[in-house]
């Protein structure tokens, strides 16, 4: 366990590792606070609306229905990334499927697969997805699958671009040479190649599905009320700026901040499991061993 502390301390810079902390703890609380909270982020107190920031009983006050401003935070907060995070997964899935099969197996597998993946990137996502709301509905579902479907292309050109590498190594050649089948291949050297990478993208591209959702949902063509969200919220807050300020600056300070601890994760993510060497040292002048190319075609991709 100390080592393991140790190399995630070595392959991290001190603001990425506790940017990741802290976010990890944020996931936590929002999980665990509408369980053991007693405030309902639905109820509404109209004599008590826009209660100003540090009310007792209202930490960050109410909106014009007199609703907790916090509990709604927190509860869109865990819905946000609910509903992402399944849209995100979705697509990687989708996309690494899509990328290593056209990347292995080539001829008319690559032709159709990838040309499926440029029709979609010629759509703005924005665009996209309003007309997949147009036709379906809003909902949590069709959020899930705006997501899948406007992100997994992305997911798809990074593996299609990291098999097409892979395929050349020496250990997937010998694994051809000594009788593994291509599925025994594409499930075993080429599936652990990228996933770091994979996994790395997700968490951006999760960030990328944030904003997508709370732009939709501030259209009004995302998560539907009563149930909160940060898109929703800013969208009401808009409308009463002038009666609280606070309603509008407040979920739009967390959306942000949100967006930026995502990519820093990310970023860690990419630090810690890139198979090929660190790209940030820690300490100038101290490399560590992790941060050293081993090979000649390690200097090749550091380089």
């Amino acid at each position: 366990m100390k080592n393991a502390f140790r190399t995630i301390w070595n392959r991290s810079t001190p603001g990425l590792f506790v940017t990741t902390c802290v976010m990890i703890l944020v996931v936590l609380f929002i999980f665990i606070y509408p369980i053991l909270s007693p405030v309902n982020p639905l109820a509404q107190d109209v004599a008590n609306a826009f209660a100003p920031v540090g009310t007792p009983g209202h930490v960050l006050g109410t909106d014009n229905l007199g609703r907790d401003t916090f509990a709604r935070l927190v509860v869109g907060l865990r819905t946000e990334i609910i509903v992402c995070a399944s849209g995100t997964l979705l697509a990687a899935l989708i996309g690494t499927l899509i990328g290593i099969l056209a990347a292995y197996f080539r001829g008319l597998a690559d032709l159709l697969l990838m040309r499926v993946v440029d029709v979609v990137l010629a759509f703005p996502n924005l665009v996209f997805a309003m007309l997949i709301v147009s036709l379906y509905g809003a909902g949590d579902l069709t959020v899930v699958a705006v997501c899948a479907i406007a992100f997994f292309p992305s997911f798809a050109r990074l593996t299609y671009g990291e098999v097409l590498s892979l395929r050349q190594a020496l250990y997937v050649e010998s694994a051809e040479l000594f009788g593994g089948t291509r599925w025994q291949i594409i499930r075993g050297p080429l599936l652990r190649g990228v996933g770091p990478l994979v996994l790395a993208q997700g968490f951006l591209t999760l960030a990328f599905a944030v904003g997508l959702e709370s732009g939709l949902s501030f259209l009004g063509l995302g998560i539907t009320p009563p149930r909160p969200s940060l898109g929703l919220m800013i969208a009401t807050g808009q409308q009463y700026f002038m009666q609280s300020p606070w309603q509008l600056l407040i979920p739009s300070i967390v959306l942000v901040a949100l967006l930026v601890s995502l990519g820093y994760v990310a970023d860690w993510v990419r630090d810690l499991l890139d198979p090929r060497g660190v790209t940030r040292r820690r300490r100038p002048g101290r490399a560590s061993v992790a941060q050293r190319p081993t090979s000649i075609v390690g200097q090749g991709v550091n380089a």
